[in-house]
């Protein structure tokens, strides 16, 4: 993830104790499931800002084993996590799962290049053609317990969890809520589908010949349009890349008023990441990452992102 400068960095005065990412050791949740074969040897794994991953190997073979628990302030269920990481390792989108309880995920270890922004930008076509697939073939295996996501909720109720923690942006809230009903009013109706909505480009695994989408935490049903503006947004599409994507998912060139929601929605991708950020400063004990700097870095991306809108489709 993009680093922000450190001179802009919140302050935070929070009431609420914060949650640790873990209150267990997760490698010995790890060693303790009752399927490996002889001696398991674990590797912890780089990145993860809400779980522990360990890369696990025994005697049937190598495994990627992530362990979370639920955050209820970011809308993140391991049950739903797991459950839909199940379907898009039945549906060949990712790896293959062989074990999800209690918060515990294990899933086959995908030998594949973990994606920077450029590689996404470079298999634009390949990538496309696997969110399409993915949003129908998802939505068909969907069974059960499942999230609904709509962006401008999750903005209002993160914008809810700063003001009671008296979080530094407190000022700046009003405006970005009006600004979000204001995007939320420029989206089109498009048909439902079960989306991933968290494309950032590390979440894409590919080698020559395939690309797998792991990490399903945010997995529900929703629009099309915020997967497609997300990806866009996290990998820092230019203008004919994002009119390539949208001619690429929809099979035409898009009309003025799906361009329109695209734009809106680039900017709400934006601000919800900022948000997020400030949430977990605000609600997570997790050293190692500075959030504060990663929320200062996509707040600009928002309002550059906003402005853009504004100067294509705001009416004057």
């Amino acid at each position: 993830m993009t680093r922000a400068r450190p001179d802009r960095l919140p302050s935070l005065a929070s009431p609420s104790p914060k949650e640790p990412i873990l209150p267990r050791d997760p490698e010995a949740a790890v060693r303790a499931l009752p399927f490996w074969r002889g001696a398991v040897a674990l590797q912890r794994l780089h990145g993860g800002l809400s779980n522990v991953s360990f890369r696990a190997s025994d005697a049937s073979g190598d495994y990627v084993a992530r362990v979370g628990d639920d955050f209820p302030f970011h809308h993140v269920s391991r049950a739903r996590e797991a459950a839909a990481s199940r379907w898009a390792g039945e549906a060949g989108l990712g790896p293959k799962i062989v074990h999800g309880q209690d918060g515990v995920l294990v899933a086959a270890f995908l030998r594949g290049k973990t994606f920077a922004a450029e590689d996404v930008r470079a298999r634009l076509d390949e990538i496309a053609a696997l969110l399409k697939r993915a949003h129908a073939e998802m939505r068909a295996r969907a069974r059960g317990d499942a999230a609904f996501f709509w962006v401008f909720h999750v903005i209002r109720g993160y914008a809810d969890t700063l003001r009671a923690d008296g979080h530094a942006i407190l000022p700046q809230l009003p405006r970005h809520v009006a600004i979000a009903a204001e995007l939320e009013a420029a989206q089109v109706a498009l048909p439902i589908v079960f989306g991933h909505h968290d494309l950032l480009p590390a979440n894409f695994i590919g080698d020559a010949d395939r690309i797998w989408l792991i990490d399903w935490e945010y997995a529900g049903f929703g629009t099309p349009m915020f997967d497609l503006a997300n990806l866009a947004d996290n990998a820092k599409f230019g203008p004919d890349e994002e009119r390539r994507l949208l001619r690429l998912y929809f099979g035409a060139e898009p009309a003025p008023e799906l361009a329109r929601s695209f734009a809106a929605m680039k900017a709400a991708s934006a601000l919800r990441e900022a948000l997020w950020a400030y949430v977990s400063l605000s609600r997570l004990a997790a050293p190692g990452f500075d959030y504060a700097a990663y929320g200062n870095t996509r707040l600009e991306d928002f309002e550059s992102a906003y402005a853009a809108y504004q100067r294509e489709f705001r009416p004057a």
